[in-house]
């Protein structure tokens, strides 16, 4: 039996009609359309469905639906866009932090919690944020390079904070977009995984 659930998801208020045994997971995916949260593990365990409850990471493979009820939800499709990316989305890009995306979407989500919890983390409480996402290709490195970076670039209101996305080569039949200062092939795949992780 289905019962109505009424929270926030991404900064708008939703009613959702859906069984009580399904977990915030398939939610995002199936009811809502929100795709960019991925399902790994299932079980906990890689975080690679990460979002934030009440500003808190959190893993919705194990969350049960009626645990949302009126709280808010922010998923990796409430962090930036294609026009105007976040700090932390930029600054992936800028460090190569993104190879395959699947676990990007969660490493994201953690670390905006990470920056607004504690504007100047050490590295070790960087470290320690993301301790629960496993990544296959960048070797941590990267991610912890651009989330340091990001520490050091913005100065205030880094929840609300979006920029421009560069303008570059443009892409006439896909009209698609590369920043300036990425012209070889390598980071041209990072700009079109982080672009899509955004939405599929």
């Amino acid at each position: 039996m289905e019962q109505t659930i009424k929270f926030k998801l991404n900064g708008k208020t939703v009613d959702v009609s859906v069984a009580p045994h399904w977990t915030l997971l398939r939610l995002l995916r199936e009811k809502c359309g929100l795709t960019g949260t991925k399902e790994g593990c299932g079980i906990g365990e890689c975080g690679a469905c990460t979002v934030l409850l009440d500003g808190a990471p959190v893993h919705s493979c194990l969350l049960l639906v009626p645990k949302v009820e009126g709280r808010e939800v922010q998923t990796i499709e409430g962090l930036g866009s294609r026009e105007s990316l976040h700090p932390l989305q930029q600054s992936f890009i800028d460090h190569g932090a993104v190879q395959c995306g699947f676990c990007t979407p969660g490493i994201l989500m953690s670390s905006k919690a990470l920056l607004e919890n504690k504007p100047h983390p050490t590295r070790e409480e960087v470290k320690e944020a993301i301790s629960g996402h496993l990544c296959r290709c960048t070797g941590y490195h990267q991610i912890i390079e651009a989330i340091e970076a990001t520490h050091q670039e913005s100065k205030a209101h880094l929840s609300n904070s979006v920029i421009p996305v560069k303008t570059g080569i443009q892409n006439s039949k896909e009209k698609d977009w590369i920043p300036d200062q990425v012209r070889n092939d390598k980071y041209c795949r990072v700009i079109y995984r982080i672009v899509d992780m955004l939405q599929v």
